[in-house]
Parts: structure tokens; sequence; C-alpha cells
């Protein structure tokens, strides 16, 4: 599913595989192992990946028809290979809405380092629902507990750590824009 609409993104914009590895500092070999299936890119490949392309995890994770109205059992799951982290887009892609929901369940210990964006500004709220987290981002470090509602405008990065001994869950709403 995510490879092949890898491979669509790229093909819609006219890129070869050597024009994204360009783009996004990953292989040719991997991005061509991800769109054939073979391989399950990580959060932060995919991350890079979407930069490159001009896109956001939320649309390449969406389903073709758009609904105002996206079920549960309908809504697009994914496990990070990497850290295990389970993560779920909740709001309906397609709708026009600039807003993206996205459910996370982040195992206990674990860890997930994202680059800098270049070519996005992604707007963003942290909500931890259950658990404790760890946020590094713009030269701070902030810690948050359930309840915790963390804003933040990612231009450099981040890297979200679980450091409690059980799992996390937390909400992210956020826009992606171009950036000027």
């Amino acid at each position: 599913m995510i490879g092949g609409r890898v491979a669509e993104r790229r093909g819609a914009l006219k890129l070869t595989l050597d024009d994204v590895a360009q783009r996004t500092g990953v292989s040719r070999a991997m991005i061509s192992r991800i769109e054939r299936g073979e391989v399950h890119a990580s959060a932060v490949v995919l991350d890079k990946l979407c930069s490159g392309l001009g896109t956001s995890l939320s649309a390449l994770f969406a389903r073709d028809a758009a609904s105002p109205l996206l079920r549960r059992a309908d809504q697009p799951e994914w496990t990070d290979p990497a850290s295990g982290y389970l993560r779920r887009e909740v709001a309906p892609a397609g709708t026009g809405s600039p807003v993206k929901i996205v459910d996370v369940e982040f195992p206990a210990g674990a860890a997930v380092a994202f680059d800098r964006t270049p070519g996005r500004v992604i707007d963003q709220h942290v909500w931890v629902l259950e658990g404790e987290i760890e946020i590094a981002s713009g030269g701070r470090i902030d810690s948050l507990k359930p309840g915790d509602c963390l804003h933040m405008t990612v231009l450099e990065g981040a890297t979200f750590r679980n450091v409690s001994g059980r799992p996390a869950r937390y909400a992210v709403v956020l826009t992606v824009e171009a950036r000027p």
C-alpha cells in the first residue's frame, strides 16, 4: 500500500529514483525496495520521502474516496518497524481540510527521531492520553504526562521518547504547509 503510493507520487511528479534519492537522502535501492513492497520503511525514512515528494504521511495513508466520516474500522494503521510504534490516521483524508489527526501507541522505552523537514512547515499539537513521553526539538526538551498538550512548529526535526516503563498513547493534531 505505502510503497505503491510512493511510486504513484513519484510518477505524478515525473521524478526518477535518482531524483528522489537526491532530494531525500534515501538510497535509490531503498526507495525501489519500498515501492516494490519488499521492505517496510521506518517512520524516519517515510518522513524523508514525504518531504522530498512534497506530501505528508497522512496523504500516503489516504483512501481514494473522500468521505467526511472515517469509521474506526477503516482508519489506516501502520507500525514503524524500527520503534514498534503504531500510527493510526483518525481524520478522514481528501475532504479538503488542512488538519490531520493521528493516534499513536508508543511502546515502553521506544524512541523516534525525525529529521528536519525541508520545504515543509509542520504545525502540531501533541496531546498525551496515556503514559509519559519526552519531546526534544529546537534546543528544548519537554516532558509530557497524561492530559498535557504541547504545541510545536517543527522546523528542525524532533525526537520523541517514551521515557516510562509502560506504553504511551498520544494524539497529534497537525497541519503541513509548504515552506515559503
